[in-house]
């Protein structure tokens, strides 16, 4: 099949799809459809409209199969972005979707959307667009000469590549990354984040002293960046998204991986834990303490967080909302049972067929 031929062959299902959802007559999709086919036979691709892309986009987060907080995929706020030609712009775009996102710890779920691969067919050479960074804010790792590494170590290969291009960090554990952003065949650019716009919660514990004595701290805000959002035949290389935080993916992940911060044996030495058998549970006994001490910090500081027993609730009124639309829930369970007591949840005694619907979220490398 040719790419122009399929293309369209994705575009129909979700003109038919979005349009009626939309309260769109079938005649409206239908003259749609028609217009898309000549596009396409004419340049090549097509162009979403403002309303298809922001309906498309919300789609993708209520058809994505890792996410437990799809119940809120209505709320997302799209920001195009397909008017961006330069570096500066993508930056600043960039930018202000961190700021905007944050909203002072009244975190909104966001994505901003620049140029569809294939737009210079249209539009002329336009990309594509890449954002090299994983996540818009994350930590920069720094490898030593006897093997460890300061900071995440998730940000090796990317705090290599900044360093390559000039920039230096401070060097301590929780050094804010730049942007690294890449338009077509142009070498990639790097941006500063301005450290106001970066939202920082430092890590306490309400009863622990041990928990405080790490120092840990975290960013506010988890938006993706290393995705590609796939709508109607349209491949959106650069589109960076997020929601809030749940606990255990801060507390139980990115602090308690073995691949990341590693912090469990410091702790449970710092709580006079007996470390020497995996039989006592003193990794169980300082990942629940560790969530609390995330959960505890986020909320003092006033930034949006939620726990895992209350994303799984929600996600239950998900499924609720979706079998009162006709829509079959699609899921991930590896992905969306909690990593900290799953089996306290519906999910964890649940069943989910792991197919892929359209439009969606796809890894780059996919």
């Amino acid at each position: 099949m040719k790419v122009q031929d399929q293309q369209l062959a994705l575009a129909i299902p979700f003109i038919q799809e979005c349009y009626g959802e939309l309260g769109r007559s079938q005649a409206e999709a239908e003259a749609r459809i028609a217009e898309i086919a000549k596009d396409i036979a004419h340049n090549g691709t097509y162009v979403h409209t403002s309303e298809e892309l922001v309906h498309g986009a919300k789609m993708a987060w209520r058809n994505s199969n890792r996410c437990i907080g799809r119940l809120f995929w209505d709320t997302l706020k799209v920001h195009d972005a397909r008017h961006v030609r330069t570096e500066e712009e993508m930056a600043e775009a960039l930018l202000r979707h961190i700021e905007t996102a944050t909203n002072k710890g009244k975190i909104r779920p966001i994505i901003t959307v620049f140029p569809a691969a294939g737009a210079e067919r249209v539009e002329g050479p336009v990309g594509p667009f890449r954002i090299w960074n994983e996540q818009l804010l994350r930590y920069a790792g720094y490898a030593m000469e006897d093997g460890t590494v300061v900071g995440d170590p998730a940000s090796v290969a990317l705090t290599r590549q900044c360093q390559a291009l000039g920039w230096q960090g401070a060097g301590t554990p929780f050094d804010v990354l730049p942007l690294l952003v890449q338009i077509g065949d142009r070498s990639p650019r790097l941006f500063e984040i301005p450290p106001e716009l970066v939202l920082e919660v430092p890590i306490t514990h309400p009863d622990l002293a041990a928990v405080d004595a790490l120092g840990l701290r975290w960013y506010a805000v988890p938006i993706v960046s290393s995705m590609r959002l796939e709508i109607g035949g349209l491949s959106y290389t650069a589109a960076p998204f997020n929601g809030w935080y749940m606990g255990t993916e801060i507390g139980a992940r990115n602090f308690a991986d073995e691949a990341r911060y590693n912090v469990l044996p410091r702790l449970a030495a710092a709580m006079g834990l007996d470390t020497r058998r995996d039989a006592t549970l003193w990794k169980d006994r300082t990942l629940v303490e560790l969530n609390v001490a995330v959960l505890h910090s986020f909320q003092a500081a006033g930034v949006a967080i939620v726990d895992h027993h209350t994303a799984a609730k929600q996600f239950g009124r998900f499924e609720d909302n979706e079998a009162k639309s006709g829509r079959v829930v699609t899921g991930d369970w590896t992905w969306l049972i909690p990593p900290l007591s799953p089996a306290t949840t519906h999910i964890f005694h649940g069943h989910y067929a792991n197919e892929v619907k359209l439009p969606n979220f796809f890894y780059r490398h996919e």
